[in-house]
């Protein structure tokens, strides 16, 4: 029996989204798209809004993160499309099945200068999967049913529809056939390709395993311990591929990656790009196997020996059920959990540091002592979140959210709001360099308004410290690097109807973490960070 919907075009372009799981709807307010708000109101969905349309994709991004499905924003037309063209972008990086709706001014006048008339689609194709106009209000339900499995198909990422004014406010002469459901299709994996992977890790004698975000994304965590735990390798994780092995499996490593990834002799990359932050897949003398979801994915830069390029769960599985000759791993996994252990050893002595200035390192010293299993925590920023990825080990999959590697700032406060959203009783916890927080923060009015609590740390060391510290290695000088120092953050947050402190000494944190996760309120702990401590860094941007 085929159902069917009428109204107008808001109803038609939301009830398309229903079997996608789509039940939210995040927005900043906009005459073009009031249908939307309309539609979304009677039909129940929640309408969460913002003070910047990026925060609008970026809260939308956490959800399709965090859920593993489309998630929707609302733009209006105009300079609200392109408010959110970096968000997107973000989402097109990180393969995040966003859907992005923009109004449009109306197509029959087009071309006299009616209010923010402008055509989107030329410039957000190029960061998504999809870009279309929606020509008819007949067309809508069809349309918004291809971009959100254009969005999940494949490697996932955005997609973008605009409604002119016209078609959107329009209502179809009859009513319009609501399809069937499909799953995406399943992208197989050539199995020869897939058994000379597993072959080539269980037969190395240093092998190595370093896990991505589509690991999480594409529903394989169990299928990726699984296969470590049957061919005895060594696992390395990044982005929301963290948490896919708890810290204490035997298995999970962190602290000795720059060892593993100079001795290894086979090193396997699963579920993301080998990009800056794995030295762009050049591992030296190891050979290297890159398994991808879809074969867009593989690398065009390098030539790996094989490059599996399928649905990651069953290649894992796969590799997971692999009986063929398997070398001896023991040593090689004691060698590298006592490079493991001696690094924790020097850590704690960086996470206890005391002195007259904060390290930042002493800020997730104290924030390990509070955070609990689940917790999310948010990282939105440069060096200040580089510490956080150094000294936080995520114990469960999925709770890590970070710009990944297109390197956005302000995504704080939109990936909060869709955290929160997810998880109304889990620990939230944002990680914000001072920088970064001049991108987002007005949005701390948006998860007041909207009783969505989070706690927010602020690193504030007054300074650019990603951009001040190299300039100054290279040139003997920077510019442009500085911030106002001690700026009270928390005051900020407090002006805008949450909650909040600053903290100038490591004796004092421990107490505000506590008040902060306790308070009920979006909280801001402000800690004014020492400006001198550069995070040690190594990786090749180029």
């Amino acid at each position: 029996m085929t159902e069917t919907i009428g109204g107008h075009g808001g109803d038609l372009a939301l009830a398309a989204l229903r079997g996608f799981g789509v039940n939210e709807l995040f927005t900043l307010s906009g005459g073009h798209i009031f249908p939307l708000y309309d539609a979304a109101r009677r039909a129940g969905l929640r309408i969460l809004d913002v003070r910047h349309e990026q925060s609008a994709v970026f809260a939308a991004e956490a959800v399709a993160k965090l859920q593993r499905r489309p998630a929707c924003a609302a733009l209006t037309a105009g300079p609200g499309v392109t408010n959110g063209v970096s968000a997107v972008t973000t989402a097109q990086f990180n393969g995040s099945p966003v859907l992005v709706f923009g109004g449009r001014a109306p197509s029959w006048r087009w071309g006299a200068g009616s209010l923010q008339e402008l055509d989107h689609v030329p410039l957000l194709a190029p960061v998504t999967k999809h870009a279309a106009t929606v020509l008819d209000t007949e067309d809508i339900v069809g349309d918004v049913y291809g971009a959100a499995m254009a969005a999940i198909t494949g490697h996932k990422g955005p997609a973008f529809l605009d409604f002119p004014l016209e078609v959107l406010y329009g209502h179809p002469e009859a009513p319009v056939v609501l399809p069937r459901m499909f799953a995406p299709p399943v992208v197989e994996a050539d199995p020869d390709d897939v058994a000379r992977a597993a072959a080539l890790l269980a037969g190395a004698e240093r092998p190595a395993i370093i896990a991505g975000s589509d690991v999480y994304t594409g529903d394989a965590v169990g299928a990726l311990r699984a296969a470590a735990e049957n061919l005895r390798v060594p696992v390395y994780t990044n982005g929301m591929g963290r948490g896919s092995l708890p810290p204490e499996h035997e298995l999970a490593f962190s602290k000795s990656r720059r060892a593993a990834l100079s001795d290894a002799d086979v090193v396997a990359v699963v579920g993301t790009a080998l990009d800056f932050r794995l030295n762009f897949g050049d591992f030296g003398a190891a050979t290297l196997v890159h398994i991808v979801d879809d074969p867009a994915q593989r690398a065009t830069h390098i030539e790996p020996e094989v490059s599996p390029a399928g649905d990651l769960r069953a290649v894992l599985t796969a590799l997971a059920d692999y009986a063929g000759h398997r070398a001896d791993h023991d040593d090689w996994i004691e060698q590298l959990r006592e490079i493991e252990d001696s690094a924790r050893e020097d850590d704690q002595v960086a996470l206890e540091a005391d002195g007259d200035l904060i390290r930042p390192s002493r800020v997730y010293g104290e924030l390990r002592k509070v955070l609990a299993r689940d917790a999310v925590t948010i990282g939105d920023g440069g060096d200040f979140v580089s510490y956080a990825g150094r000294y936080l080990e995520p114990a469960t999959p999925g709770c890590w959210l970070d710009p990944g590697p297109y390197g956005c700032l302000g995504t704080g406060m939109g990936y909060a709001m869709g955290a929160r959203y997810t998880y109304p009783d889990r620990q939230i916890c944002v990680l914000m360099g001072d920088g970064a927080a001049g991108f987002s923060l007005m949005d701390v009015e948006s998860l007041v308004r909207q009783n969505l609590p989070v706690v927010i740390v602020v690193g504030n060391n007054g300074i650019w410290g990603l951009e001040k510290h190299p300039m100054h290695q290279l040139y003997g000088y920077d510019v442009a690097a500085d911030l106002q120092p001690g700026l009270r953050y928390d005051d900020v947050v407090r002006g805008l109807g949450g909650a909040g402190e600053t903290v100038a000494k490591a004796g004092d944190l421990s107490g505000a973490l506590n008040r902060a996760f306790a308070s009920g309120v979006p909280y801001l702990v402000n800690v004014l960070t020492d400006p001198a401590d550069a995070y040690p860094r190594s990786s090749n941007l180029a």
